[in-house]
């Protein structure tokens, strides 16, 4: 499948020099931005759209520091777009940027030259030598993501590395209920097992230092339906008992 095409009307870009030293010429706006793949399960759909909607509820339901791409394409080179190297993390957070803007891919020329401080890649059986070998040195020796994550079918498998001052990528060690903890996240990355728009799985959810789970929106609501729901038993009860003893009550009156 021909992939999609997005023009920027920004004016012509000028050559960019990173901060350790690359220096890129920006190419035109019209790039790629959906190569028409898809997932390659509902597992890997929906566990990225679970941990993007985790993170913005963490955040008062708002992007306005930070931006989140899910299966969207990272551009850094003229030598990536000439040979068709076009690189889509399942899901990566930039944090200190305007996440409001509105984004067809991210390109690091028109981002004052920011990487991704974070990656996740969920592994499949097609891509996990790329994302365990070609995608984690490019993240490491490239992009300098301060952390990357892999995350194998129903978590069986929970892989990350932070970046040393050394600029190179040393294992993560999981805690005793086999969560990572992110530092450019704040939060936990762990299993979950639960169901999610009806299949029931093991997701990868994000945790609270204090190890509570970090609560999507509709689960927040339907916590909220809960306690009125119980709220109002309560009230019944305690109405139906004052009534009982209303009776009572006036049954020894009329005596």
């Amino acid at each position: 499948m021909s992939a999609s095409t997005a023009t920027d009307p920004a004016a012509p870009h000028t050559e960019t020099q990173l901060p350790w030293g690359v220096l890129i010429s920006p190419p035109p706006g019209d790039l790629p931005y959906d190569d028409g793949g898809r997932m390659e399960s509902p597992w890997h759909a929906h566990s990225a759209v679970i941990l993007k909607a985790a993170y913005v509820a963490a955040h008062g339901g708002v992007m306005t520091d930070y931006y989140i791409g899910v299966n969207m394409f990272v551009y850094y080179s003229w030598k990536q777009i000439r040979n068709d190297e076009y690189r889509g993390p399942d899901l990566y957070i930039v944090k200190g940027v305007d996440g409001t803007k509105p984004r067809l891919y991210w390109a690091i020329w028109d981002e004052d030259g920011r990487y991704p401080d974070v990656i996740i890649e969920l592994l499949s059986p097609s891509t996990e030598s790329v994302d365990l070998g070609a995608k984690k040195d490019l993240y490491e020796q490239r992009f300098r993501t301060p952390e990357y994550f892999c995350i194998a079918p129903e978590v069986e498998r929970l892989l990350g590395w932070r970046l040393g001052p050394d600029m190179r990528y040393h294992p993560l060690v999981p805690n005793e209920h086999g969560r990572l903890w992110s530092e450019q996240l704040g939060f936990w990355i762990g299993p979950w097992r639960g169901v999610y728009l009806g299949e029931e799985h093991t997701w990868p959810r994000l945790f609270h230092a204090d190890g509570s789970l970090v609560l999507l929106p509709e689960e927040v609501e339907r916590q909220r339906a809960e306690a009125e729901r119980q709220r109002a038993e309560a009230l019944a009860a305690r109405v139906a008992a004052l009534e009982e003893e209303l009776a009572r009550l006036r049954e020894r009156s009329d005596r």
